[in-house]
């Protein structure tokens, strides 16, 4: 027997989001019924949609157009990073080990869970690079699987820009395999960071 229909349809919002299912779907949605704090959330959330931005250069998540980062003339622009996600940003960013540029794909390669080659701005990414080529390319993927996939489809993107490729390195492995870099401490990051390695041809 369903529930309620406003019960129903706040299980079924919960669904919609990666790694939630029905039954994580169902505790979520009581909890939040039992929380005094429940219409926080809600604000908080409407505020992230009304007031969060897309940078037009880097993808990243921002408040401004272009980001922050984007905008500081003291950064390196001759070092694109590469990552999948705002968060591995946020991550590098804290070590202190990067003064460079980013580029946010806004996800991995993971058919399996609706990411295709399609979802990521790999064509924003060649289109960037295009205009104004740096020195490095830095992939700084996740060490797993998804992330390899996502390396070697970056890859490929850039093997398109022929001679005006740049220079591609990998983070080193320092990172431990099966790993996320959100969750790594600083001299890890600063140890991947000094040892990476060009990949790739050309």
């Amino acid at each position: 027997m369903p529930y309620p229909e406003p019960i129903e349809k706040l299980v079924e919002a919960f669904e919609q989001f990666p790694g939630i299912g029905r039954r994580s779907a169902e505790r979520l949605s009581f909890h939040i019924l039992r929380e005094p704090r429940a219409r926080e959330l809600a604000r908080a959330i409407d505020y992230a949609v009304e007031h969060a931005l897309r940078c037009s250069v880097c993808w990243n998540v921002a408040e401004s157009d272009p980001c922050r980062i984007c905008a500081d003339a003291e950064r390196d622009r001759n070092q694109l990073c590469v990552v999948e996600e705002p968060r591995h940003v946020e991550a590098l960013e804290r070590s202190g080990a990067y003064r460079g540029l980013y580029h946010v794909l806004m996800g991995a390669l993971n058919p399996a869970e609706g990411t295709e080659e399609r979802h990521l701005s790999l064509e924003a990414l060649v289109t960037r690079i295009s205009a104004a080529p740096p020195h490095e390319v830095i992939l700084a993927t996740d060490p797993d699987a998804e992330g390899e996939a996502t390396a070697m489809v970056v890859l490929e993107a850039l093997d398109r820009l022929g001679s005006r490729r740049p220079l591609v390195t990998r983070l080193a492995r320092g990172l431990p395999a099966g790993s996320a870099i959100e969750y790594m401490h600083r001299g890890v990051l600063e140890d991947a960071l000094r040892g990476r390695r060009a990949v790739g041809g050309a």
